[in-house]
């Protein structure tokens, strides 16, 4: 009896931490999918802002600020975390060859709070550089670097602002052919004003991508009309002629 009792406490003592493990490890099982869930990202939308010598001090605060509020948009909060898995976002400054700064880290943007940070941090930023030439190829091959640390998402979307072609360095074509960019869609906010080749440019040469679009401002006081229209679109991947009408920022 004494040697049974033995074998059965054996037994017991070797199996109980199993059975006590098991709800845990069950519990674990049941959280992966759920971890992997919140992982997934439907776009990484890359904002690249242009200051270089042909935007002033005024224009520069009209462009920051209009990004901001056009983030700040109701619509735009909606369609961001209501359209299904999280947004990635970062935004950059460009103006020269060199002359390139992160204002806004990758970040997901899965609540109110996280909209809030980066409204915040764009609104917040302070101007880089000026008094530099429009290097657009290499705004696009810094780009391509910012792209390679983003999270894994569906689609990938550069959005470039400015109010000037490409007048330093190698031209967005050359970015092209020797970046990894194949699979990115670029898309344009013109700015339209003392250079009437900038829509021209940005239509024939910057953007690139199926469903690659210009939104055009009229002067940078329309700047943040533009960029919401421009976010909204994005966002909802609407491309031109495609089924459906959806009423956009009031």
């Amino acid at each position: 009896m004494g040697r049974r009792g033995r074998r059965q406490d054996g037994w017991a003592g070797r199996c109980a931490p199993a059975v006590l493990l098991a709800p845990v490890v069950l519990a674990l099982l049941l959280l992966l999918p759920r971890a992997a869930a919140a992982q997934e990202c439907r776009l990484a939308l890359l904002l690249a802002l242009d200051v270089s010598a042909s935007v002033d001090t005024e224009e520069y605060a009209l462009q920051r600020d209009g990004l901001a509020a056009a983030l700040n948009d109701p619509d735009i909060r909606q369609v961001i975390l209501l359209g299904g898995a999280p947004v990635a976002l970062a935004a950059y400054e460009w103006s020269g060859r060199y002359q390139q700064a992160v204002i806004l880290p990758w970040m997901m943007l899965g609540s109110d709070a996280d909209i809030d940070r980066a409204v915040a941090r764009i609104g917040g930023a302070t101007r880089s550089h000026e008094g530099f030439p429009t290097a657009a190829g290499y705004a696009l091959g810094y780009a391509a670097g910012l792209l390679a640390e983003a999270p894994p998402c569906d689609r990938q979307v550069i959005d470039v602002s400015g109010d000037g072609i490409n007048n330093e360095g190698f031209s967005p074509a050359l970015a092209y052919a020797h970046f990894p960019l194949a699979e990115v869609t670029v898309n344009g906010l013109a700015v339209s004003g003392p250079d009437s080749a900038v829509v021209s440019f940005y239509e024939g040469e910057l953007i690139r991508g199926p469903g690659a679009f210009v939104q055009v401002a009229q002067g940078f006081a329309d700047f943040r009309r533009a960029m919401t229209l421009k976010l909204f679109r994005e966002l909802n991947d609407m491309r031109l002629g495609s089924a459906g009408g959806t009423r956009c920022c009031g």
